[in-house]
């Protein structure tokens, strides 16, 4: 099983503002701190807002911050959330499901049970959880132009 870049970028968003507490970031500071695309991070942002997981304000004065206390956050609920699907395979969707056994193959039961165990696990911890060192995310100094 492999996540989505979405998904990683989410989780990412996630874990910083929760190192920032109750201070707002940017997305720049965001991309500049992960050395990832700041056009990514603008979708991301956008649904993590959408969810309800993070506050965003425009302008000059905004940001970006936790919609939620940490402790509130469960990663299962945002992998959830930002995964297309979990069908892991063909006969998890009956829409799709064009095999010849699926009716009486084992196969399947044991990999949504695996499935499930993967997300039970995730259901356990809170973003909280992932923050057992404290301002482990320091800010990147932005460069000075002369």
């Amino acid at each position: 099983m492999r996540l989505t870049l979405y998904t990683d970028y989410s989780l990412r968003v996630l874990l910083y503002l929760a190192q920032k507490e109750d201070q707002t970031a940017t997305i720049t500071e965001l991309a500049d701190f992960y050395n990832i695309s700041r056009n990514h991070l603008v979708k991301v942002v956008h649904s993590l807002g959408q969810k309800g997981y993070i506050l965003t304000n425009r302008g000059r004065h905004g940001g970006i911050r936790l919609a939620l206390p940490a402790k509130d956050i469960r990663i299962g609920s945002v992998v959830r959330s930002t995964e297309p699907d979990f069908d892991l395979l063909e006969c998890f969707n009956p829409e799709t499901d064009r095999c010849v056994v699926s009716a009486s193959c084992k196969l399947k039961g044991v990999i949504f049970n695996a499935q499930a165990s993967f997300l039970g696990v995730l259901d356990q911890y809170t973003l909280a959880d992932m923050m057992n060192t404290p301002r482990t995310f320091k800010s990147i100094p932005v460069k000075q132009v002369r």
